[in-house]
């Protein structure tokens, strides 16, 4: 087949887990003999928007990534210039199937467009992006200024007075006049993802919880709704050889930005009795890094001391370069994740993890299973735990080898059997 992956971010430009796994699909397609091609964005301010750019993946050359640039309209959810480029792509590919994995920072009507030359499409789900504008069901801007305040549900009001605030003008006199502007944007947002929606042939999930909740809270039509968990490339996490004369050491993999928890992760270090380390790996952000770092400065010396900021890493090079500097990962995030790729990628190298009881975190870990779950959002919690491992760091290899719990041996859905699922998928979108 001619598989066209769409995805708003591609390795290594941008690196997080949607974008990990595209790559990783890619790869596996490619290497089942499919012709693959990648349609992605960069942003580059010193170019016009919509130039389009050909490059090759760096491991695997027979995949062509079309990078189409978009540096200034990265807010809107359709953009014509994106929609024509795009257009324009498939007319030349004739692809056989899209299949997407996201749309923010694109555009889309991408999907109307393939739909109009009759192009079956999936879509993969990551996030709550289709029913929720900002994509985590975290307010902005919240009634008792709660940087971290959670959301209930999308209402259009309650979206324009929550998160898109830092658009009205600071007028309160004006403030009802913005508060109806963005209401009704939204609403129109809203109607248009339903639009966008109805034309796609199927939708895939990769938690039973992000599945059930797209289905009851947003309407998604079950016909078109499957679960399938992520496939994984499993020899990156072959090799795995762990120092042994090190104090137990806490992990953190993932970007550091305010939604993934860093910040209460550095606070419960902070309150942990005996010797511990605590690494941190990820891509610099800037002021966002900063923070972080201004944070693990306030605490006592010696836990400041052992705190351990880790350079961004190639998933390919993940059991070197980090699971064997590690006795546990820690997903401290505070938005209800799906299906966090370093959940898998640790329990195949038998590495136990600690994170929330919440969402598609608590799914794939089962409190004194395969690892330790906390209170969502409970720092102190988070302390508790992280202290039992201190304290017995048996318990810590005992729940790092019972590994993936929905696996007989522990193993996680290897990329091979995955790629077979994704065919049948492909084949019946086609049919």
């Amino acid at each position: 087949m001619k598989i066209l992956k769409v995805i708003h971010g591609y390795p290594m430009l941008y690196n997080a887990g949607s974008e990990v796994y595209s790559q990783t699909i890619c790869h596996g397609l490619a290497k089942s003999g499919h012709e693959v091609h990648v349609f992605t964005r960069e942003e580059d301010s010193f170019k016009p928007d919509g130039h389009m750019r050909q490059s090759f993946d760096a491991d695997v050359p027979e995949i062509t990534v079309h990078l189409v640039n978009n540096p200034r309209h990265r807010d809107r959810y359709r953009l014509q210039i994106i929609d024509q480029r795009f257009a324009e792509l498939l007319d030349d590919l004739q692809p056989d199937v899209v299949h997407i994995g996201h749309l923010n920072h694109l555009s889309t009507s991408l999907v109307f467009e393939a739909k109009s030359r009759n192009i079956p499409v999936i879509y993969t789900l990551h996030d709550y992006w289709l029913m929720c504008p900002r994509g985590q069901f975290m307010q902005m801007h919240s009634a008792d200024d709660n940087m971290w305040a959670a959301c209930d549900g999308q209402e259009n009001r309650k979206c324009a007075e929550s998160c898109y605030a830092r658009y009205f003008s600071g007028d309160d006199n004006e403030r009802e006049e913005d508060i109806a502007y963005w209401e009704n944007w939204v609403a129109r947002r809203m109607k248009h993802v339903r639009d966008v929606v109805d034309e796609v042939d199927l939708f895939i999930s990769p938690a039973k919880y992000l599945k059930d909740r797209y289905e009851n809270d947003f309407g998604l039509p079950k016909e078109k709704s499957i679960y399938l968990d992520y496939g994984f490339d499993r020899t990156r996490m072959a090799g795995r050889k762990r120092t042994t004369n090190e104090p137990m050491t806490f992990g953190y993999i993932g970007t550091h930005t305010p939604a993934k928890g860093i910040h209460q992760l550095i606070e419960a270090f902070g309150k942990l009795k005996g010797d511990a380390l605590l690494r941190i790996w990820g891509r610099d952000r800037g002021q966002d890094s900063r923070a972080l770092r201004d944070i693990a400065n306030s605490l006592p010396e010696d836990k400041r001391a052992a705190i351990e900021w880790m350079p961004e890493y190639k998933n390919q090079a993940i059991a070197t370069d980090v699971l064997s500097q590690t006795d546990v990962i820690v997903t401290p995030s505070v938005w209800v994740e799906n299906s966090p790729l370093v959940i898998h990628e640790a329990q195949q190298a038998r590495v136990p993890v600690i994170t929330a009881d919440a969402g598609g975190m608590g799914e794939y870990v089962k409190e004194g299973v395969n690892g330790l779950t906390y209170q969502h959002r409970d720092a102190n919690a988070l302390a508790e735990k992280m202290q039992m491992l201190v304290d017995d760091p048996a318990l810590a290899k005992k729940l790092g080898d019972r590994g993936y719990i929905y696996s007989d041996n522990g193993d996680i859905p290897s990329i091979e059997q995955h790629i077979i699922d994704l065919e049948a998928c492909y084949q019946k979108v086609m049919a």
